[in-house]
């Protein structure tokens, strides 16, 4: 999986196909991520403990990487991910026109 933390993603395809936003948590294991305002669903919550927060609470659910596409901001749009090695350091590589680095 090529997208990890804090990496700001477009999303492809679904109800929220369009939207753009950062992941707060990588899955790579289920190749899921958890990206902020995206995929939100209402849960009802009961509160475990005193002072914990219950009732109807809203709530981002992972969705599948495969989904999702890292974000060019050079670019304006979604990108797939390169690898450039330069004095033997890897780094990411946007594959639009325009290789900007991440």
């Amino acid at each position: 999986m090529n997208i990890k933390k804090n990496d700001t993603v477009i999303v492809l395809s679904g109800k929220d196909k369009g939207k753009k936003g950062k992941v707060l948590v990588a899955m790579p294991r289920e190749n899921k991520l958890v990206v902020e305002g995206v995929n939100v669903a209402t849960v009802h919550q009961k509160a475990r403990k005193q002072g914990d927060e219950s009732g109807i609470i809203r709530k981002e659910i992972p969705l599948r990487a495969d989904k999702v596409a890292l974000y060019c901001s050079k670019c304006g749009k979604g990108v797939r991910v390169g690898y450039k090695v330069e004095n033997g350091e890897k780094t990411r590589v946007g594959r639009g026109k325009c290789g900007h680095e991440i």
